[in-house]
């Protein structure tokens, strides 16, 4: 079984997921308005609904990279992968399975200190005397 995400993979990988269904929604909502011409609610909902989550996940692709390490290379590709409707979810899994999602030992450690059942893990590791 693989261990669970950190908070900054954990982040990046739910807001993929929100980035690329806001997208297929404003899909289906230009279908609407465009090809069928019945009605323009799913364009204004999913068009403010995406507009939100392709910044967010901008953001968060930004601080993912930094906290986790990434390579210039990768980083642009996961900037790149926001523009092609549900291309953040290839991407999501393509880190995932490369266990870029999984933070380098100093940051998992600063993950850690701000959950909030840190106290706890620190007094439950801390060594016996």
């Amino acid at each position: 079984m693989t261990p669970p995400l950190p908070r900054t993979g954990r982040t990046f990988a739910v807001l993929a997921t929100i980035e690329a269904i806001t997208w297929a929604g404003l899909l289906v909502g230009m279908f609407l308005k465009y090809v069928t011409e019945t009605t323009e609610a799913g364009v204004w909902l999913f068009g403010r609904l995406h507009g939100a989550a392709f910044v967010a996940y901008l953001i968060v692709t930004l601080v993912a990279a930094r906290r986790l390490r990434w390579s210039s290379r990768v980083t642009l590709l996961a900037l790149v992968a926001s523009i092609p409707p549900l291309a953040t979810l290839a991407f999501e899994r393509w880190a995932r399975r490369r266990g870029m999602l999984h933070a380098p030992s100093a940051t998992v450690a600063a993950d850690r200190a701000d959950s909030p059942d840190s106290a706890e893990t620190l007094v439950s590791s801390a060594p016996t005397q």
